[in-house]
């Protein structure tokens, strides 16, 4: 996905949250703008936010690894880790 069109859906006014589908099966949360950082090289996601809303970690993904965008809404609110080799993606 290009860089361009992931600013755009984050520009969104009111932000609607969705979710980031990754082309290794995992998939992330973007409750809010700043949860997400953009480049032109480079996607940076915060994640497993705590009680107070501050983000334990952060991963980062080459833009072109993202599959799709769902809306949150429709998406549900699990994160889940890639395959295990099972062939089933595990929640996290």
């Amino acid at each position: 996905m290009s860089p361009a069109e992931l600013i755009r859906r984050v520009r969104l006014q009111p932000f609607e949250p969705f979710k980031v589908h990754l082309s290794d099966g995992s998939n992330y949360d973007i409750p809010h703008p700043d949860f997400i950082t953009i480049t032109r090289t480079m996607i940076y996601v915060a994640v497993d936010p705590g009680r107070d809303d501050v983000p334990e970690k952060a991963i980062w993904c080459d833009p072109l690894h993202i599959t799709r965008l769902e809306p949150l809404s429709h998406a549900g609110n699990q994160r889940t880790a890639p395959d295990n080799g099972s062939g089933k993606s595990k929640p996290s």
